[in-house]
């Protein structure tokens, strides 16, 4: 008896989301547009995106430069935003605030196309495109909205993409310092003390400057050692000036010393 009740449901069911279908399907290919874009809204506001989206996509150049069409147009962005489509989210919202500088959600959906190029952005090791496009989009946001409240998560997704960057280049810097290749270690070391000036990791940057230095100096001809040791001994008096208290003293502090002998 059970059974056949639960079967009985499942026809139930599967008749009402045939005809569900169906009708949308009817409203799609009929011309009423009020319909239609009722019925858009109507599938929007029940979450179902991906259906609202084919409403959308019929009337969006029918009532452009309207206020549905506005509407349309941000429905349209924030429904790829909801099902996770990212790329086509940002162009949508970039897209919306082409048409409606003025709109209701300029603002809103300046920060979206920005934090939806943000999500784009792939792991260090991968090319950072668009990680190199969201910092122009937020920065961008926040120049137009200065007194936005989202500018505080705009300036911290902006950190948070400069503290990527700053990996990968970490990360190139010290393959040179593994490959030996330690002229192009140190103008890495370097960079990144000068493009990341408020990072955390200074000290490290410049322990890896004073090593490579002292090694970079010892492989070196005698006519170019006493330029190269005199590097290394002010790499290590900066580390000290700035860090006296840095535990990799103890090991450059030695190095220090001998790169001195080597300049009497």
């Amino acid at each position: 008896m059970l059974k056949k009740a639960s079967i009985i449901l499942l026809i139930a069911g599967y008749i009402v989301v045939n005809s569900g279908c169906n009708n949308y399907s009817k409203i799609l290919k009929g011309p009423d547009n009020t319909l239609k874009y009722q019925t858009g809204l109507d599938l929007y506001e029940s979450g179902n995106f991906k259906k609202a989206l084919q409403f959308f996509d019929i009337l969006r150049t029918f009532y452009q430069g309207t206020a549905k069409g506005e509407k349309l147009t941000y429905y349209t962005a924030n429904c790829y935003f909801q099902t996770k489509d990212y790329q086509l989210a940002s162009y949508y919202f970039h897209q919306y605030q082409q048409m409606y500088p003025k709109g209701k959600h300029a603002e809103e959906s300046a920060y979206l196309q920005a934090y939806c190029t943000y999500l784009q952005s792939p792991r260090p090791e991968l090319d950072q495109t668009n990680t190199y496009k969201a910092l122009q989009e937020l920065q961008s946001f926040i120049n137009r909205f200065p007194n936005s409240a989202k500018v505080g998560k705009a300036t911290q997704l902006m950190r948070n993409l400069h503290k990527k960057l700053e990996i990968k280049d970490f990360k190139i810097a010290y393959l040179y310092y593994r490959m030996e290749d330690y002229q192009a270690a140190i103008t890495s070391f370097k960079n990144l003390l000068n493009n990341y000036p408020e990072s955390n990791s200074r000290e490290l940057y410049l322990y890896y400057i004073a090593k490579s230095y002292y090694i970079y100096a010892s492989n070196s001809i005698v006519e170019k050692q006493k330029e190269r040791f005199e590097k290394m001994v002010e790499a290590y008096n900066n580390l000290l000036f700035l860090f006296p208290k840095s535990k990799y003293l103890s090991e450059l502090t030695p190095l220090s010393e001998k790169a001195k002998q080597h300049l009497k």
